[in-house]
């Protein structure tokens, strides 16, 4: 089994990532700006999210450890 230790900056950052992706597809689908500022600001999230979760979920699939049975 797959020991996963994280911190606390970790689990930020991802949120973080997570939130801004979340927060560009909402502006995607809203319609409360003008069409093109809208559209600017939720595809610059999206692109934000999209570009920083995939690092940090290699850098934190990397650190998993491997646990012996029965530990």
């Amino acid at each position: 089994m797959a020991k996963l230790v994280v911190t606390f900056p970790q689990v930020a950052f991802i949120a973080g990532t997570r939130a801004a992706l979340g927060v560009g597809a909402g502006l995607l689908l809203s319609s409360r700006l003008a069409d093109s500022r809208r559209r600017a600001i939720g595809l610059g999230l999206v692109a934000f999210g999209v570009a920083t979760t995939i690092p940090a979920a290699r850098r934190l699939f990397a650190s998993r450890s491997v646990v012996p049975a029965g530990s």
